[in-house]
């Protein structure tokens, strides 16, 4: 009970007063699975990208993290190729920093701010945060041609 309230809520909230470049709804008629995009942004090699993610809410949330994955390919070092994200707040502590009192809006625009700046040091795809440290022109040609390929407009 407490989780359908809390997303409604939530929904609501993202529906009336979403962050920039970002929406959320449901998916569908089950509360737990969400969909959401992600606009890339201004000065990013993701900038004119629409990204598409699933958001598969758990049983026991706000205690538990949602699950969220890209299903929009992204050329990104924290995100693999099946769209799971590296982010600290996405998973419990110890390892992760997951509160309850954080939400889906908090958790988009964290995904969307590691969109902007990604973080080598931790990252999912060794080889792609590799050329990010070292060869940050090849990475970033190599990102802006995934997104115009697969979140073009």
């Amino acid at each position: 009970m407490q989780r359908r309230t809390r997303l409604q809520r939530e929904l609501s909230l993202l529906a009336a007063e979403p962050p920039p470049g970002i929406s959320c709804w449901q998916s569908g008629h089950r509360a737990d699975r969400l969909r959401a995009q992600i606009l890339g942004g201004a000065d990013t090699p993701y900038e004119k990208g629409i990204f598409d993610l699933e958001i598969i809410v758990p049983e026991r949330y706000p205690f538990e993290p949602p699950k969220i994955r890209f299903l929009t390919p992204i050329y990104h070092p924290n995100i693999d190729s099946a769209g799971r994200i590296c982010l600290d707040v996405l998973r419990l502590p110890p390892k992760g920093a997951w509160r309850p009192s954080l939400s889906i809006s908090t958790l988009l625009s964290s995904i969307q701010l590691l969109m902007a700046e990604p973080n080598p040091d931790d990252p999912l795809m060794a080889d792609i945060s590799s050329e990010y440290k070292y060869n940050k022109q090849l990475f970033l040609l190599r990102a802006r041609e995934w997104t115009e390929r697969h979140a073009g407009e």
